[in-house]
């Protein structure tokens, strides 16, 4: 079974495949911006949509806490058509 959770303290969201890391999409904090920075699922899991996952569980975050969403990722960018 896969999870996607939101780990602030991480500065990410990850995905967990029975336990096991499965996937990340890291951003940074500057003031009321987050700034996606990388997203990379494990090629094992690929294919399944775990990526734009992971960009939108950022997302949604942000806008919960009404922050600036940018994105440095070329992924992410695409995802949230930035």
């Amino acid at each position: 079974m896969l999870e996607i959770v939101f780990e602030k303290e991480e500065n990410r969201a990850a995905a967990y495949a029975d336990g096991k890391l499965a996937g990340v999409c890291q951003f940074e904090i500057s003031g009321e911006t987050w700034t996606i920075t990388h997203t990379e699922v494990d090629p094992a899991y690929s294919g399944q949509g775990i990526a734009g996952r992971l960009v939108n569980a950022v997302a949604d975050a942000a806008k919960s806490e009404r922050v600036t969403l940018t994105a440095s990722c070329s992924y992410a960018r695409k995802v949230l058509n930035l």
